[in-house]
């Protein structure tokens, strides 16, 4: 799609550390790394976000995000790794390109705790959202 540079990525245009590629996927260093081996998972087609994204793609894509992230662990032996999408605004998308982060991290790395201190949720509240969420639920291809 012109106008995104995670398409003009896949393009060729600027220079990445790519270190994955397949006929539907690109793994890259981010210009901005939140540490060391912090990963970009993209598919090269343009797909805005999670909701745009059909199983096919789905599944490239996953495959692809599970071998890069095993390819960290063995490259640089973290401690753990936060695997993070983000989708629209109101989640901190800054690139309208569907993108999975593999952030490596360390037990004392400088990250913090990443969710925010939240309140009990009623369990009735909890009750009727997952209702609601499992009326919506496609169930397979």
């Amino acid at each position: 799609m012109k106008g995104c540079s995670f398409c003009a990525i896949v393009r060729g245009e600027g220079t990445v550390h790519a270190v994955f590629e397949t006929a539907d996927v690109l793994a890259f260093f981010p210009l901005a790394s939140a540490a060391v081996g912090h990963t970009l998972v993209i598919p090269k087609t343009h797909i805005p976000d999670i909701w745009s994204l059909v199983d096919a793609q789905a599944s490239s894509l996953m495959i692809s995000t599970l071998s890069v992230a095993r390819a960290i662990r063995q490259a640089l032996r973290p401690d753990g790794m936060n695997v993070i999408n983000s989708n629209g605004a109101a989640a901190s998308q800054s690139v309208p390109h569907l993108h999975i982060h593999l952030v490596p991290r360390w037990s004392n790395d400088s990250f913090g705790v990443i969710w925010p201190a939240s309140k009990p949720i009623a369990d009735e509240v909890k009750d009727e959202t997952a209702r609601l969420i499992r009326g919506c639920v496609h169930k397979g291809p």
